[in-house]
């Protein structure tokens, strides 16, 4: 029994958290509604980027926030490449692209909500 409440409360927070897609997937979109890529760099077993996961991006009103401005790619460095050959010294690290895959900003490492909301507004 607890098996399955577990899995039911695991399956509604995952409902509101960020939606990620693939770098691919994420250009095809663009094309559409002109919003900014983000892309979140992270490593496996990364605990800063396990922190960003759990505290921001599967908070219900950053996540509908960010969703709002932004086209959420994640890329693992342990089995994917970066695009435009971009590098990251830690992760997890974030690069927002326009439409014309130029670079707006990147931004190093974990912050929590209002930080990561603070630095990420401006972006256009």
């Amino acid at each position: 029994m607890n098996k399955y409440i577990l899995i039911l409360a695991f399956s509604i927070s995952s409902l509101f958290a960020v939606e990620f897609y693939s770098y691919e997937e994420a250009l095809k979109m663009q094309k559409k509604n002109k919003k900014i890529i983000m892309i979140d760099v992270v490593r496996t077993g990364c605990h800063y980027c396990e922190d960003m996961d759990r505290d921001v991006f599967k908070d219900k009103e950053m996540s509908k926030w960010l969703d709002e401005r932004f086209i959420a790619v994640k890329i693992n460095l342990d089995n994917e490449k970066l695009p435009l050959g971009f590098k990251v010294n830690f992760t997890p690290t974030f690069f927002f692209l326009d439409e014309n895959k130029k670079l707006l900003k990147t931004i190093p490492g974990s912050w929590n909500i209002q930080d990561f909301k603070d630095l990420t507004k401006g972006i256009k």
